[in-house]
C-alpha cells in the first residue's frame, strides 16, 4: 500500500466530467513483423498479461481515506480483470489518418473508471488508408491517469510493454497474482492522524531547505540578474472547455530538428520544438485575427526524478515558463528569442531549485484541495476563469524516446502520438515524443476552441519548414498528414 503525494492527488481532486486528468498516446504498429505475419487479439491479451507484474500501475486501484482526512492510497485490486482494461474496436473503411484522430479524440475525452486500476488500452484495427503506413496495420491507444504517472514514468511503462526484437528469447511470463487485503477504515484513519501530526515538521524541513533558493531568486530579480518570462496574454486557449476533444500531430526528422537548433549557438532540441510550436501559434492566431502583441507563454515540465526513483510511478516534476516568440515573424529570430527565454527561465528555476518547487505540492491538505476542486467547477468560478489573468497559454511536454525499434506482440511500432489533459483556462497541450530518428509534435485541444485541427497541424508543418529553410536545410517531402514512420530494417 502506497499513499499518493499531494501532486499526484491533485490530478484526482481537479478532475471533472469535462476535464478528465489522464494522459496517454496512440501508437501505430505493422503486424507483418510478428511471427506468422499477423497479431490476434488474444495474442495482445497474452502479451499484456505477461507484463502486468512489471509496474504497479497495472493492477492497483485507489482507496480513499474516510472523510477525505488525508490523500488516497494505492492498493492491489483483488478483482482485477484484464479484459475490462484491454478493448478491441475497428475503424470503418477507408480507415484513414483523420478517422484515427477522431476516434482517438473520442476515446481520450472519456473519463476513466476511478473504482478500477486507472488505465485503459484500445486496439484499433482497420488502418488501411494511412499514407506511409502498411495496410492492415493497427493502432494501440493507451490512457493512464495522471495521478499515477508523469511523462518519464509513462515512458518507462512504454518500455515495459515492448520488446527490442519481434520474438525475443526469454520473454516475460505471466506471474501469479496474490493481492494483499484492502486496508480497513480504522487503519486508514490511524495513518491519516499520524501523517497530519508529522506534516508541520516536514513542512519546516522543506521550508528551511528552500528558503535560501527563494532568497537568491528574489535578489536576482531585484538586481535584474534573473528575469521572469513576462505577462501572459489572453487567447482563445484560455477559455473554459467542453468535454469534446480534438487531436492531431506531425512527425519530423530528428536530424532536421537538430539542424534547426544548430542555427543558433547553444540552442537545444527543446528550444527548436518550442520555436516550431511558437511559429504554428503565430500562424494560427494570425489566421483567425487574434494574434496578441505579447508573446504566448508555454509551461514546459521538468523532471526532478533522480536515479533512485527510476522505475517508480507517480509525478516527480517541476516546471519552467518560456515565451514562445509568437510576436516574432522571422523564424531564426524567434528561435534566438526562445533560446534566450529558456535560458533565463532555467536560471530562475535553478535559483529556487526545481525539487524545492515540486516538494511544496506535498503540503496541500486533502480537504482543502478537494474543496478547491469542487469550487473550481461551480458556474461562478468558471465565469471568473473567463476574466482572470491566465497563468499560461499552453503546455509543451517533451519526452525523449528510444532510437531503436520497439515491438509489441511482435508487431513493429512505427510512431507514437501523445495525448494530454486540458482544463478550464488551458485548452491546448503539445505532447512531444522522439522515436527511431523521428520527433512527433502532437496536440490535444477542445473541439469548440480549436475546431480546425487539420489547419493547425498543417501550420506546425509550415513552421518547421520555414525554420529548416532559414537554417539552410531543406527537408524531405512528407507524403501524408499522418506522422511519417521511420521503419527500421531488421
Amino acid at each position: 500500500m502506497e499513499q499518493l503525494t499531494g501532486m499526484d492527488a491533485s490530478f484526482l481532486y481537479f478532475e471533472t466530467p469535462h476535464a478528465p486528468m489522464h494522459i496517454g498516446s496512440f501508437t501505430i504498429y505493422d503486424p507483418s513483423t510478428a511471427p506468422g505475419g499477423f497479431v490476434r487479439f488474444k495474442d495482445i491479451l497474452r502479451h499484456v498479461e505477461s507484463r502486468l507484474h512489471l509496474s504497479r500501475a497495472f493492477r492497483q486501484k485507489l482507496v480513499h481515506v474516510p472523510l477525505n482526512l488525508d490523500h488516497p492510497y494505492w492498493v492491489n485490486d483483488a478483482e482485477f480483470d484484464l479484459e475490462f482494461h484491454v478493448r478491441h474496436i475497428a475503424l470503418p473503411k477507408p480507415g484513414d489518418w483523420r478517422q484515427l484522430c477522431i476516434q482517438a479524440a473520442r476515446l481520450h475525452s472519456r473519463p476513466l473508471d476511478l473504482s478500477k486500476p486507472l488505465w485503459e488500452m484500445y486496439v484499433i484495427e482497420g488502418l488501411d488508408n494511412v499514407d506511409g503506413i502498411p495496410p492492415g496495420s493497427f493502432a494501440l491507444l493507451l490512457k493512464i491517469h495522471h495521478a499515477m504517472i508523469d511523462g518519464v514514468s509513462g515512458s518507462e511503462i512504454t518500455a515495459y510493454i515492448h520488446d527490442v526484437e519481434p520474438d525475443p528469447a526469454g520473454k516475460p511470463e505471466p506471474q501469479p497474482w496474490n493481492p494483499e487485503p484492502a486496508p480497513s477504515s480504522l487503519e486508514l484513519l490511524t495513518r491519516a492522524q499520524i501523517n497530519n501530526l508529522l506534516q508541520p515538521l516536514r513542512f519546516v524541513e522543506v521550508l528551511t531547505r528552500s528558503a535560501p533558493g527563494f532568497a537568491r531568486a528574489s535578489q536576482g530579480l531585484l538586481r535584474r540578474e534573473l528575469r521572469a518570462p513576462g505577462s501572459v496574454p489572453r487567447t482563445r486557449f484560455n477559455a473554459n472547455i467542453t468535454a469534446h476533444r480534438v487531436v492531431d500531430g506531425r512527425s519530423f526528422s530528428l536530424a532536421d530538428v537538430r539542424a534547426i537548433k544548430s542555427a543558433v549557438p547553444d540552442a537545444t532540441v527543446n528550444d527548436a520544438v518550442l520555436t516550431i510550436v511558437g511559429g504554428a501559434l503565430h500562424k494560427y492566431l494570425s489566421y483567425h485575427g487574434e494574434l496578441p502583441k505579447a508573446p504566448l507563454i508555454a509551461m514546459a515540465p521538468i523532471s526532478v526524478r533522480d536515479t533512485s526513483q527510476q522505475g517508480s510511478a507517480g509525478n516527480q516534476v517541476s516546471a519552467m515558463m518560456v515565451a514562445l516568440g509568437t510576436d516574432i515573424a522571422d523564424p531564426l529570430a524567434r528561435l534566438s528569442a526562445v533560446h534566450d527565454g529558456a535560458m533565463a527561465s532555467k536560471a530562475l528555476t535553478n535559483a529556487v531549485g526545481a525539487r524545492n518547487l515540486a516538494d511544496y505540492s506535498r503540503f496541500v491538505p486533502s480537504q482543502v484541495a478537494g474543496l478547491a476542486a469542487r469550487l473550481s467547477t461551480s458556474p461562478e468560478i468558471r465565469a471568473m476563469t473567463q476574466r482572470a489573468a491566465p497563468a499560461i497559454n499552453t503546455v509543451v511536454t517533451n519526452v525523449p524516446g528510444p532510437q531503436t525499434p520497439l515491438y509489441f506482440a511482435g508487431a513493429q511500432a512505427l510512431n507514437f502520438v501523445g495525448l494530454g489533459p486540458i482544463y478550464d483556462g488551458m485548452a491546448l497541450i503539445h505532447p512531444v515524443f522522439s522515436y527511431c530518428g523521428r520527433l512527433a509534435i502532437s496536440f490535444t485541444s477542445c473541439r469548440e476552441i480549436l475546431p480546425d485541427p487539420e489547419r493547425y497541424a498543417g501550420m506546425l508543418e509550415e513552421s518547421f519548414d520555414e525554420l529548416l529553410a532559414a537554417a539552410g536545410r531543406s527537408g524531405a517531402a512528407r507524403p501524408s498528414p499522418a506522422p511519417a514512420p521511420q521503419v527500421a530494417q531488421t
